[in-house]
């Protein structure tokens, strides 16, 4: 099987299993007990808050383990309940876990607005300042799209944001790992990052806020980290996570390289198919995102003739991929439905070769012709 959806999650890293298993079998104490079983899972679970935070060059103390990136968004979504101000922005290519909740505090009260995107899939500073009011309490833009790969200028318009008082937040879901991710040269108040994105296990990621923005709890009944996530800590998935961050900080140059050389070859070899379209070719991506329009094609079932030659791929986000509609990322892109509807992702990792995208390129090749 050539496995191209890294996007939708990567295959774990043996040394992140190695790193995991004393925590699943012999270290079985509850990091909240002050008994040395309890120290000792304790101290791994901060050594793993050490890890993801040199990744993103934070202190420790910047970083809350959540149960994934969705719990992270929605976590960071909800710091806008404890802002008097009533207007929410986010970028009109969110993933949902991040449109969704927002959409659903119009139901408390807020007013909510889309910042439009062009068609790369990016948003300017310019649509940003016309969008702002006296009242906006709160935007959410993602620093790499799941979909396209296209990657914002998030630091500007952060930067804006922080002039006007308005709480910042990122969804650094697939960025992290792909590319260099500094939190403090963003200008964000919060972003979120997940684990099973860079080698790591499902599961597990993590808030990053910078101190001074207000996180409400989505539940109650426990102190755990910093009583923002309470619940007994997923011990073994969050010492993997740390595994896979410090993994992704020191092989970060080689497996970039590694990504590009591969896209390279990719969207050069497909190049010549008739019809076909690479999403947002013109705009800055990360080096293993490749989305594909085919002209008169169905989107869906190309990827399960592709499935049945041992291609994994995918329509679009894996978290809406039950979905028959147009993708709203595209839509937003102004994409013809009947086009978006064509369209397949393909997602690059560290475990795929050279020769899996020649394969690659042959295959789909035939089943077009």
């Amino acid at each position: 099987m050539i496995y191209f959806d890294n996007n939708a999650t990567t295959p774990i890293d043996t040394a992140v299993v190695e790193a995991m298993q004393p925590f699943l079998t012999t270290f079985h104490g509850n990091p909240s007990s002050l008994h040395r079983h309890g120290r000792v899972v304790k101290t791994a679970v901060e050594q793993a808050r050490q890890q993801v935070a040199d990744l993103v060059k934070v202190n420790p103390d910047q970083v809350v383990f959540t149960s994934g990136g969705t719990e992270a968004n929605n976590l960071c979504i909800a710091s806008a309940i404890s802002s008097k101000k009533h207007h929410i922005l986010f970028g009109a290519t969110e993933h949902p876990s991040v449109s969704e909740p927002i959409r659903h505090l119009s139901s408390s009260g807020f007013i909510i607005d889309e910042l439009p995107v062009n068609k790369e899939g990016g948003l300017n500073e310019e649509v940003l300042k016309n969008s702002l009011r006296a009242e906006t309490g709160f935007i959410s833009v993602m620093h790499a799209n799941n979909e396209t790969g296209v990657i914002q200028d998030i630091a500007p318009l952060a930067s804006l944001a922080q002039e006007m008082g308005v709480i910042f937040h990122t969804d650094a879901v697939q960025s992290i790992g792909k590319m260099a991710v500094e939190f403090n040269s963003l200008n964000v108040n919060l972003m979120s990052v997940s684990g099973h994105k860079i080698y790591g296990p499902k599961g597990v990621g993590a808030i990053i806020h910078d101190r001074k923005t207000p996180l409400e709890p989505l539940f109650y009944g426990g102190g755990q980290e910093n009583q923002i996530r309470p619940g007994t800590e997923n011990v073994a998935s969050i010492v993997g996570f740390g595994q896979a961050a410090q993994l992704a900080s020191e092989l970060l140059e080689d497996r970039s390289k590694h990504l590009l050389a591969l896209q390279k070859s990719l969207e050069q070899g497909i190049s010549d198919i008739s019809g076909l379209t690479i999403v947002s070719s013109e705009a800055e991506r990360l080096p293993n995102t490749s989305q594909i329009l085919l002209d008169s094609v169905d989107g869906e079932m190309l990827l399960m003739q592709l499935d049945q030659r041992g291609v994994a791929v995918s329509s679009g986000s894996a978290c809406s991929s039950q979905s028959k509609a147009p993708s709203p990322v595209l839509k937003a892109m102004c994409v013809p439905d009947k086009l978006a509807l064509s369209a397949i992702r393909v997602s690059l990792g560290q475990q795929n070769t050279l020769q899996e995208v020649s394969d690659f390129v042959s295959i789909l090749k035939e089943i077009v012709a």
